[in-house]
Protein backbone atom coordinates (compact mmCIF):
# COMPACT_ATOMS: atom_id res chain seq x y z
CA UNK A 1 0.00 0.00 0.00
CA UNK A 2 1.54 3.41 -0.83
CA UNK A 3 1.57 6.23 1.67
CA UNK A 4 -1.41 7.89 -0.82
CA UNK A 5 -3.43 4.55 -0.01
CA UNK A 6 -2.61 4.91 3.71
CA UNK A 7 -3.53 8.08 3.57
CA UNK A 8 -7.21 7.46 2.09
CA UNK A 9 -7.51 4.50 4.40
CA UNK A 10 -6.40 6.88 7.31
CA UNK A 11 -9.19 9.70 5.90
CA UNK A 12 -11.97 6.68 5.76
CA UNK A 13 -11.35 5.31 9.09
CA UNK A 14 -11.38 8.53 10.96
CA UNK A 15 -14.86 8.97 9.17
CA UNK A 16 -16.06 6.40 10.21
CA UNK A 17 -14.24 6.92 14.04
CA UNK A 18 -16.52 10.34 13.97
CA UNK A 19 -19.62 8.50 12.41
CA UNK A 20 -19.68 6.15 15.22
CA UNK A 21 -20.04 9.68 17.54
CA UNK A 22 -22.77 9.90 15.84
CA UNK A 23 -24.08 7.00 16.63
CA UNK A 24 -23.88 7.07 20.20
CA UNK A 25 -25.57 10.50 20.55
CA UNK A 26 -28.70 8.55 18.44
CA UNK A 27 -28.52 5.99 20.83
CA UNK A 28 -27.77 7.95 24.52
CA UNK A 29 -30.84 9.99 23.29
CA UNK A 30 -32.87 7.09 22.61
CA UNK A 31 -32.12 4.94 25.43
CA UNK A 32 -32.83 7.88 27.72
CA UNK A 33 -36.14 8.61 26.09
CA UNK A 34 -34.97 12.54 26.15
CA UNK A 35 -35.11 14.76 22.86
CA UNK A 36 -34.39 18.43 22.75
CA UNK A 37 -35.97 19.55 19.92
CA UNK A 38 -39.55 18.89 19.30
CA UNK A 39 -39.95 16.88 15.94
CA UNK A 40 -37.34 14.19 17.78
CA UNK A 41 -39.27 14.35 20.74
CA UNK A 42 -42.69 13.67 19.04
CA UNK A 43 -41.68 11.52 17.29
CA UNK A 44 -39.18 9.35 19.37
CA UNK A 45 -40.48 9.09 22.29
CA UNK A 46 -44.21 11.01 22.34
CA UNK A 47 -43.17 13.61 24.49
CA UNK A 48 -42.42 17.14 25.06
CA UNK A 49 -38.86 18.03 24.32
CA UNK A 50 -36.57 17.80 27.22
CA UNK A 51 -34.87 20.69 28.73
CA UNK A 52 -31.33 19.20 28.22
CA UNK A 53 -29.60 16.69 26.64
CA UNK A 54 -28.76 13.28 28.19
CA UNK A 55 -25.03 13.25 29.95
CA UNK A 56 -23.72 10.16 27.30
CA UNK A 57 -25.16 12.61 24.58
CA UNK A 58 -23.27 15.73 25.47
CA UNK A 59 -19.93 14.02 26.15
CA UNK A 60 -20.38 13.10 22.72
CA UNK A 61 -21.22 16.09 21.60
CA UNK A 62 -17.53 17.26 23.01
CA UNK A 63 -15.77 14.88 21.80
CA UNK A 64 -17.05 15.89 18.46
CA UNK A 65 -16.59 19.13 18.73
CA UNK A 66 -12.79 18.51 19.73
CA UNK A 67 -12.62 16.36 16.57
CA UNK A 68 -13.69 18.80 14.82
CA UNK A 69 -10.99 20.95 15.65
CA UNK A 70 -8.15 18.60 15.42
CA UNK A 71 -9.16 16.05 12.73
CA UNK A 72 -9.31 18.80 9.76
CA UNK A 73 -5.97 20.21 10.84
CA UNK A 74 -4.45 16.62 10.68
CA UNK A 75 -6.08 15.58 7.32
CA UNK A 76 -4.10 19.06 5.73
CA UNK A 77 -1.28 18.50 6.99
CA UNK A 78 -1.46 14.16 6.34
CA UNK A 79 -2.10 15.42 2.51
CA UNK A 80 0.47 17.78 2.15
CA UNK A 81 2.93 15.39 3.67
CA UNK A 82 2.22 12.46 0.92
CA UNK A 83 1.77 15.49 -1.83
CA UNK A 84 5.38 16.42 -1.20
CA UNK A 85 6.81 12.91 -0.87
CA UNK A 86 8.10 13.19 2.82
CA UNK A 87 9.14 9.67 4.37
CA UNK A 88 6.81 6.39 3.34
CA UNK A 89 7.63 4.88 6.69
CA UNK A 90 6.60 8.13 8.66
CA UNK A 91 3.37 8.62 7.16
CA UNK A 92 2.75 5.04 7.90
CA UNK A 93 4.03 5.50 11.47
CA UNK A 94 2.12 9.22 11.71
CA UNK A 95 -0.85 8.03 10.34
CA UNK A 96 -1.14 4.90 12.85
CA UNK A 97 -0.46 7.03 15.61
CA UNK A 98 -3.13 9.71 14.77
CA UNK A 99 -5.53 7.44 14.51
CA UNK A 100 -4.98 5.50 17.83
CA UNK A 101 -4.82 8.71 19.82
CA UNK A 102 -7.85 9.99 18.25
CA UNK A 103 -9.80 6.64 18.53
CA UNK A 104 -8.38 6.39 22.74
CA UNK A 105 -9.38 10.25 23.08
CA UNK A 106 -13.07 9.76 21.98
CA UNK A 107 -13.19 6.19 24.28
CA UNK A 108 -11.55 8.49 27.47
CA UNK A 109 -13.79 11.76 26.53
CA UNK A 110 -17.17 9.38 26.86
CA UNK A 111 -15.87 7.51 29.79
CA UNK A 112 -14.34 10.75 31.44
CA UNK A 113 -10.81 9.32 32.17
CA UNK A 114 -8.68 12.01 33.00
CA UNK A 115 -5.46 12.01 32.32
CA UNK A 116 -5.69 10.13 29.54
CA UNK A 117 -7.86 12.09 27.49
CA UNK A 118 -5.99 14.95 27.82
CA UNK A 119 -2.66 12.45 26.91
CA UNK A 120 -4.48 10.91 23.97
CA UNK A 121 -5.43 14.31 22.89
CA UNK A 122 -1.40 15.38 23.27
CA UNK A 123 -0.17 12.26 21.61
CA UNK A 124 -2.09 13.72 18.64
CA UNK A 125 -1.20 16.83 18.31
CA UNK A 126 2.88 15.93 18.83
CA UNK A 127 1.91 13.84 15.54
CA UNK A 128 0.50 17.49 13.96
CA UNK A 129 3.76 19.11 15.14
CA UNK A 130 5.86 16.35 13.66
CA UNK A 131 3.88 16.39 10.43
CA UNK A 132 4.21 20.45 10.34
CA UNK A 133 8.46 19.93 10.92
CA UNK A 134 8.46 17.33 8.46
CA UNK A 135 6.64 19.39 5.90
CA UNK A 136 8.85 22.73 6.43
CA UNK A 137 12.01 20.44 6.04
CA UNK A 138 10.74 19.51 2.60
CA UNK A 139 10.04 22.95 1.51
CA UNK A 140 12.59 25.25 2.91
Amino acid sequence: MTEYQFYALTTVVLFFKMFAISIVQGIGRINAKQFVTAEDARFFAHAQPAPDEAPIVKRAAMAWRNDLENIPIFLFLGLIYVTLGCSPEGAYIYFTIFIVARILHTVAYLNGWQPWRTIFFTIGMIVCVALSISILMAVL
